[in-house]
């Protein structure tokens, strides 16, 4: 029971801190509302169980293990992170229905969990620190992928609603628009860490 307590722990704070995928929904339900972005919460939790089941299966290892992959990987973040970021600081305020405001979907939700790194670092820790079920280690990966999709799952609503709550405060276009560009600019900033390394 310690195992599981300490597991939830550190789960929720690997999942719940600022981040790629945290910071895109809030800037998501800010820019484009709570009802709105649901379809690209749920593509970002369903790419997270992708990258679960990847680390948990080892296969990580084995695609790093590619030459020049992990820089294709980071090319291919940076490249999406830029166009996320550009979409959220011109959403136009909510209620402004345009081509243009267009909210993230599911496929964008899935591709941004896939090329976060943050997600793959916290999920190889929470796999490798942890052991659920020692006597079997299918039991512990499926069991540790069940626990955290319910983790990830409430960690991406609350960050939806804190966001989706800020747009409801700044109803004025140009706070809109602060809270828009402060988002975008907080989403680059989360990928920093990665690129340093």
């Amino acid at each position: 029971m310690d195992n599981i307590v300490t597991f939830l722990g550190a789960a929720f704070a690997l999942t719940g801190s600022p981040g790629p995928n945290t910071l895109s929904i809030a800037a998501a339900g800010a820019a484009f509302g709570a009802r709105r972005s649901l379809g690209y919460m749920v593509g970002l939790l369903a790419g997270m169980i992708v990258v679960m089941s990847a680390v948990a299966a080892g296969l990580t290892s084995l695609v790093l293990a590619i030459p020049n992959m992990l820089q294709v990987l980071a090319l291919l973040a940076v490249v999406y992170f830029l166009y996320l970021a550009w979409k959220i600081a011109t959403a136009p305020p909510i209620g402004e229905e345009t081509a243009a405001g267009r909210a993230p979907t599911f496929p964008g939700g899935v591709f941004l969990s896939l090329v976060n790194p943050k997600a793959y670092a916290a999920m190889g820790a929470l796999f490798s620190g942890f052991t659920l079920a020692v006597a079997d280690p299918a039991t512990d990966a499926f069991f540790k992928i069940a626990v955290l999709t319910l983790v990830i799952a409430a960690v991406n609503l609350a960050w939806l609603s804190a966001g989706a709550t800020l747009t409801r405060l700044f109803r004025d276009p140009l706070a809109n628009r602060i809270v828009n560009i402060i988002f975008a600019a907080l989403l680059l900033l989360s990928l920093l860490p990665a690129l340093i390394r």
